[in-house]
C-alpha cells in the first residue's frame, strides 16, 4: 500500500479519545524535547495524565530538577520537631517574634519547636510535610506589598497556580495533610496592607492546606503589632492545645544560649573589624555578621551636610565600591549597618553589670542546633553591645517579663512585670518615651544595676542590629564605581532629653569626623576600634535590589513625586536622563515635585537641579512646594492640584511613569488627590480611575518606595 492510500485512510477513519490524548501527548513530547534541544528548557517537564484530562506542569523550578537547597521536610523529621516556625523578616521584627514563639511552645507546652529562616530551605517537598506536626509561618509585607528580602522565593514558589512539587504530589491538593497557622506583620498606610501573609495564606489553603485559628495581622500604623501578636498567638495555643493535645505545664526559663568566657582572647576574636586583615589578606573583607546577606567593607570618600539649618540635618555621603565586588542600578538600595553610640554602649553595660569586664572574651554556642547565634562564635561583650546588638531599639513587653524573672531586687522585678502585663502601663511610660532598654532600668531604681541577669538571657530579649535601607542618590549610568546615599538625621526632642536615631547618627558623626567638624556630644565617637580605623572612614553596607526603576525605555515621560529626602532616588533619575540625553538618546519629559519646610533651609541638591535643568532644557521640569515659607502650608500634594491638567495628560494621554517616594502617610495622601484630579480632568468615573492605576501599577507604570 502506497504512503498516499495510508495517508487517505488515516484521515478517513474517526480518531477515538485515546488518539486524541496520545497525540496530544506526543506533540508535547516532541515540543519539549526540541525546547530542551534548543536550550529554551533548562530540565525536563512531566505531562500529569488523569482521567479526561490532560494537564502540562512545568518542571522547571523543582520537581525533576531538585532544589540545591535543604528539604525542609527532611530536616524537621531529622531534628525530631513537632512544630516549625518559619519567618520573613527584614528588620529582624519577624524574627523576634518567631523565636519567643519557638520559645514559649518549648517551655509552656514541651513542643519539640524549631525556628527557620525561610531562606534556608526548598520546598518541593513540602506535601509530604507530616500530617501530626504544624508549620507556623511569621511574614512581614514591606513597600508596595512585597515580601522580605529572605521569603522571596518562597513567596513566588508557593504563590504560583501549581507550584513545582516533586514527583508524587496529589495533582489537585498537594498539601492535604499540611496544617498551618500564620501571622503577619504590615502597615495599614499601604494600599497593600498584609499582603504576604494574607497571599502565604490564601495559597496554602488552596492547595489543601489547613490553617489552625485565625489568620493573625499587626499593624505597625497603629502601633499595635505586639499586641496583635499577643492577642493571636494566646488564641493560636488554644486551638493547639486542642489539635494536638497539648498541656500547658510549669516551666523555667531556658537559655537558648551557652555564653562561656575565656581567660584570654582567642585567635579569631572579633572586634568589630569582620575576620581580620591577617587572616584575609585584604581591606574589603566580609564583616561576620548573621543573616544572608554579608556586608563589605567600603570607604567613605566625601561627605558633607545639605540643610542650612541650626537644629538639623542631611547628610550626603558618597561610598567608595573599588574593589568590593559590589555593584547596583540606579533606584537600588544600600543597607548600611550601624554602630551604636558610645553613650549607649556605655549605658547598657553599666546597667546590666558589665562595665569592668567589657572588654572579656566569650564563646557562644547554641543549646540547641537548630537555633542561629546572632553573635560572632568568639567576641568581646562590648564588641557585642556595639555592633550586633539592638541595645537603642524599641522594648517588647514579652522581653520584660523574661528579665523580671531575673531581676535581683524586688522593686524592680515588680515594676517589670506590671510593665509587662500593662498595655496602657508601658505605652505611658516606654513608648510615648521612646525609652530603649538600659533607659528605663535606669528609671526604674532602686538601684541601677540588674547583674543577676546572665548575657545568654540578654540575647534572647534583645534583637540583633540590623541593617538601615537608603535610596541610593546616584545614577549607576554615571557612578559605576561609587554610589551616593542622602541621610536625614533623626533627633526628637523629649522632656529633659533628645531621642537620636542609630544609624543617621551614626553617617553624621561619621561626616562630622570627615570634615574636622565639632561632634555632637550625644553622638557616636568615631575613634573605635574594629572597621573605623584611623587612616580611613570605613563602614558595612550590602546592596538590595529595587524594582523601583525608570523605565526601559528612555522616551517615555515620568512623573516624580519626593518630598523631603524622598527625592533621593530621583537625583539618580534625572541625573542618567541628562547622561542619556548628552549621548544622543531620545529622552522623555521628566517633571519631579518636590517639597520641604523652608527653601532658605532645605531644599536640598538645589543647585544640582538648575544644572539638570540647563542640560535638559524643557525635558525637565521641577515644581516645589515649601510648608513654612508661606502662612498657608503648602505641600506636594496641592501642587498636583495645580498642575493637574499636565499631571493627567502626563499619565492617561502619553503613557506615563508615575514614582512616588517619601513616607507612607504622603503616599497616601497622594493617591488620594491624584484620584480626585484624574477623575475631574479625565471625566472618567472614580472606578474607571481605580482600575486605570491599578492597570499602572501592575504594569510597572506606578511605583512606590515608602516608608
Amino acid at each position: 500500500m502506497s504512503s498516499i492510500h495510508v495517508a487517505q485512510l488515516v484521515s478517513n477513519s474517526q480518531p477515538s479519545v485515546l488518539d486524541i490524548i496520545l497525540g496530544y501527548t506526543f506533540m508535547a513530547l516532541g515540543l519539549l524535547a526540541t525546547l530542551s534541544y534548543l536550550g529554551k528548557i533548562s530540565q525536563p517537564a512531566f505531562l500529569n495524565l488523569t482521567l479526561g484530562k490532560l494537564t502540562f506542569v512545568s518542571q522547571t523550578k523543582g520537581s525533576l530538577h531538585k532544589s540545591s537547597k535543604r528539604c525542609i521536610v527532611d530536616h524537621i523529621n531529622e531534628e525530631d520537631k513537632d512544630c516549625i516556625i518559619l519567618f520573613g523578616s527584614q528588620t529582624g521584627n519577624a524574627q523576634d517574634f518567631s523565636e519567643k514563639l519557638a520559645k514559649e511552645g518549648s517551655t509552656r507546652f514541651g513542643l519539640r519547636t524549631m525556628v527557620a529562616d525561610l531562606n534556608d530551605y526548598g520546598y518541593e517537598s513540602l506535601f509530604k510535610f507530616p500530617a501530626e506536626k504544624v508549620a507556623i509561618f511569621v511574614l512581614s509585607s514591606y513597600g508596595e506589598g512585597e515580601p522580605t528580602d529572605n521569603a522571596v522565593e518562597f513567596y513566588e514558589f508557593i504563590t504560583e497556580d501549581c507550584p513545582p512539587f516533586s514527583l508524587g504530589a496529589h495533582a489537585e491538593a498537594p498539601l492535604q495533610h499540611m496544617r498551618y497557622a500564620a501571622f503577619g506583620l504590615g502597615n495599614s498606610t499601604y494600599e497593600n496592607f498584609n499582603t504576604v501573609a494574607r497571599s502565604v495564606s490564601a495559597s496554602l489553603q488552596r492547595h489543601g492546606a489547613r490553617l489552625v485559628g485565625d489568620l493573625g495581622e499587626g499593624d505597625d500604623a497603629q502601633a499595635t503589632t505586639e499586641n496583635s501578636f499577643i492577642t493571636w498567638k494566646e488564641s493560636l495555643w488554644e486551638e493547639l492545645g486542642r489539635a494536638m493535645a497539648l498541656e500547658e505545664r510549669k516551666s523555667n526559663f531556658e537559655p537558648s544560649f551557652i555564653i562561656t568566657e575565656l581567660q584570654s582572647p582567642a585567635e579569631t576574636t572579633y572586634l568589630g573589624e569582620g575576620v581580620g586583615k591577617k587572616l584575609m589578606g585584604a581591606r574589603n573583607h566580609f564583616i561576620d555578621f548573621p543573616g544572608p546577606n554579608k556586608p563589605s567593607i567600603v570607604t567613605l570618600l566625601r561627605s558633607k551636610e545639605l540643610f542650612r539649618s541650626p537644629d538639623r540635618n542631611c547628610v550626603h555621603l558618597e561610598l567608595d565600591l573599588m574593589g568590593t565586588g559590589l555593584s547596583y542600578q540606579t533606584g537600588d538600595h544600600a543597607a548600611i549597618w550601624p554602630i551604636n553610640a558610645d553613650c549607649e554602649v556605655d549605658r547598657f553595660l553599666r546597667v546590666f553589670g558589665l562595665w569592668e569586664k567589657r572588654h572579656t572574651s566569650f564563646s557562644v554556642s547554641s543549646a540547641k542546633p537548630t537555633i542561629k547565634i546572632p553573635l560572632p562564635k568568639t567576641t568581646s561583650y562590648d564588641t557585642a553591645v556595639r555592633y550586633y546588638l539592638e541595645i537603642a531599639g524599641p522594648i517588647s513587653r514579652q522581653s520584660l517579663a523574661t528579665l523580671a524573672e531575673f531581676a535581683s531586687d524586688k522593686f524592680q522585678k515588680d515594676a517589670l512585670l506590671n510593665l509587662s502585663k500593662d498595655p496602657g502601663h508601658f505605652h505611658k511610660i516606654v513608648t510615648s518615651q521612646l525609652l530603649n532598654l538600659a533607659q528605663l532600668i535606669e528609671t526604674i531604681g532602686p538601684g541601677n544595676v540588674i547583674c543577676a541577669v546572665p548575657f545568654a538571657v540578654i540575647l534572647e530579649c534583645v534583637k540583633p542590629l540590623k541593617p538601615r535601607y537608603y535610596s541610593i542618590s546616584s545614577s549607576s549610568l554615571i557612578q559605576k564605581s561609587s554610589l551616593s546615599c542622602t541621610v536625614v538625621v533623626d533627633s526628637v526632642q523629649l522632656q529633659g532629653r533628645d531621642f537620636k536615631g542609630v544609624a543617621s547618627n551614626y553617617l553624621l558623626a561619621l561626616k562630622n569626623q570627615q570634615n574636622k567638624e565639632q561632634p555632637d556630644a550625644q553622638n557616636l565617637t568615631c575613634g573605635l576600634m574594629g572597621h573605623l580605623d584611623k587612616y580611613n572612614l570605613n563602614l558595612a553596607i550590602h546592596i538590595r535590589h529595587s524594582s523601583f526603576k525608570p523605565p526601559a525605555d528612555t522616551s517615555r515621560p515620568i512623573l516624580m513625586i519626593g518630598p523631603g529626602t524622598g527625592v533621593a532616588p530621583f537625583r539618580a533619575f534625572v541625573q542618567e536622563r541628562a547622561a542619556q540625553f548628552k549621548a544622543g538618546h531620545s529622552v522623555g519629559n521628566s517633571i519631579l515635585f518636590f517639597g520641604c519646610r523652608k527653601s532658605s533651609e532645605d531644599f536640598i541638591y538645589q543647585d544640582e537641579w538648575q544644572g539638570l535643568q540647563k542640560i535638559l532644557a524643557g525635558a525637565f521640569k521641577l515644581y516645589t512646594a515649601f510648608s513654612r515659607d508661606t502662612e498657608r502650608k503648602v505641600y506636594v500634594q496641592h501642587l498636583l492640584m495645580q498642575h493637574a491638567a499636565e499631571v493627567c495628560s502626563l499619565l492617561l494621554e502619553q503613557n506615563g511613569y508615575l514614582y512616588v517616594c517619601g513616607d507612607s502617610l504622603m503616599a497616601r495622601d497622594v493617591h488620594t488627590v491624584l484620584r480626585e484630579l484624574l477623575c475631574k480632568e479625565s471625566k472618567l468615573s472614580m472606578p474607571e480611575v481605580d482600575g486605570s492605576l491599578k492597570s499602572m501599577r501592575n504594569s510597572g507604570r506606578l511605583q512606590e518606595d515608602v516608608w
